[in-house]
Parts: structure tokens; C-alpha cells; sequence
């Protein structure tokens, strides 16, 4: 369970951190548009990853927890 949550995880770590650096560069461009808000707030560079790394754990813990299921021999055989 722990190598398909594992592999799981791993793309959406890397997705975040592309995601917060494209974020935090465009940023300055939207400026402008934002009202109330700073740039650069730090509630939303927190809330935003952590919410979308509770849903990929979640996405990613119904495959793990079905591969669990399957025994490994029957899996190997049908290959």
C-alpha cells in the first residue's frame, strides 16, 4: 500500500511545487487585480497545496487500498 500511495504522492509533491513557483511568479502580474489581498498572502500559499495534498492522499488511498486486495501470485500469473 505504502509504494502506490508512495508513487501517488510523489506526482503530487512535484505538481505542487510547480504549481506554487508558477504562482508565485505570476503573482506580481495580478497585482493589479487582486483586491483585499496581498500578492503574495501566505493563507492562500498554505491552504491552497495543503487542501490539494488531503485530495491526492485521498485519490491516491482507494487504488492503494485495492491493490492491497489483490494477492500477488494470482497477479503475477495472469501477466
Amino acid at each position: 500500500m505504502g509504494l502506490v500511495l508512495g508513487q501517488g504522492m510523489l506526482l503530487a509533491a512535484a505538481g505542487i511545487v510547480v504549481d506554487l513557483v508558477g504562482a508565485f511568479w505570476l503573482s506580481q502580474f495580478l497585482k493589479t487585480l487582486l483586491f483585499e489581498v496581498g500578492a503574495r498572502d501566505p493563507l492562500t500559499f498554505v491552504a491552497v497545496p495543503s487542501v490539494l495534498l488531503a485530495v491526492a492522499v485521498i485519490a491516491g488511498y482507494v487504488p492503494a487500498r485495492r491493490a492491497t486486495a489483490v494477492d500477488p501470485v494470482v497477479a503475477l500469473r495472469s501477466e
